[in-house]
């Protein structure tokens, strides 16, 4: 694997660090492709039951490097296929990730950068943390799945305000509107927090998580009819599996449940 992404695995928990740290982590074509195809892999590594996602050094992800990008547009190529080649798959594999994803969100988060937490279950932030959706700052609109994401988390009304105007949220503020899940008190601990909460859910029911996922991802945009259906089809699955079993076991013997992921 490139050294512009840093694989870690620990237990069952891998943390995918973007490691350019001299250059806030900006998101150049071989990083993008790195962080695409190696969630492509962990969809299906049954080892794999809990993703961290972080960046190295003072910032998150200041979102994509401009550098690159000026390049492209000096050279006369003004089409910007990256949004269908890099950023929409990796979108598509963070939110459909059939295990927990957990975003620690140090320093600042910027345009596609912001918009990657955002598709994570949990956001870990410390007294560090800006987030800025700073697309309109250089004449492009949204991208990476922040108008699906965005608007589900604060409402249409503020996701409208937070792309139009393009200003840095501080993370007390993005804690109270929901950007972020939790904060620290110290920026040294967002991704050891991070981390604790994804072995805590690595040690869980892993097709359930997966399950409960889908179901929120139909029943958030879906009729009754179509959250039903998902439910019965989550459920006959989750049934079917040992963990279930072995939990419902564990119940009735008044112990404690050991979830082994299948």
């Amino acid at each position: 694997m490139t050294d512009l992404l840093l694989v870690d695995r620990t237990d069952a928990v891998v943390t995918l660090t973007l490691n350019r740290p001299a250059a806030m982590n900006a998101l150049t074509t071989d990083l993008k492709e790195a962080l695409r195809d190696t969630l492509g892999e962990l969809e299906s590594d049954r080892s794999c039951r809990a993703i961290v996602l972080a960046g190295a050094g003072r910032a998150f992800c200041a979102g994509q490097d401009l550098q690159e990008h000026m390049e492209k547009l000096s050279a006369g190529n003004t089409r910007i296929d990256t949004v269908s080649a890099h950023y929409n798959p990796i979108a598509q594999r963070l939110v459909n990730m059939p295990k927990p994803v957990i975003a620690a969100v140090r320093g600042v988060a910027a345009g596609a950068g912001a918009s990657l937490t955002l598709l994570a279950d949990f956001r870990i932030g410390g007294p560090s943390t800006r987030l800025l959706m700073a697309f309109a700052n250089v004449g492009l609109a949204g991208d990476t799945g922040v108008s699906w994401s965005l608007p589900r988390l604060v409402g249409h009304a503020r996701a409208l305000e937070l792309l139009l105007l393009a200003e840095p949220v501080k993370a007390e503020a993005a804690l109270a509107m929901g950007l972020l899940s939790r904060l620290t008190e110290d920026d040294e601990q967002v991704l050891p927090v991070a981390q604790e909460l994804a072995a805590r859910l690595a040690a869980g029911p892993t097709v359930a998580y997966g399950a409960i996922k889908r179901e929120l991802s139909i029943g958030d945009a879906g009729t009754l009819s179509d959250a039903l259906a998902a439910e019965a089809q989550a459920q006959a699955i989750c049934g079917a599996t040992a963990d279930h079993k072995a939990a419902v076991e564990a119940f009735l013997a008044k112990e404690k449940p050991v979830f082994e992921g299948r």
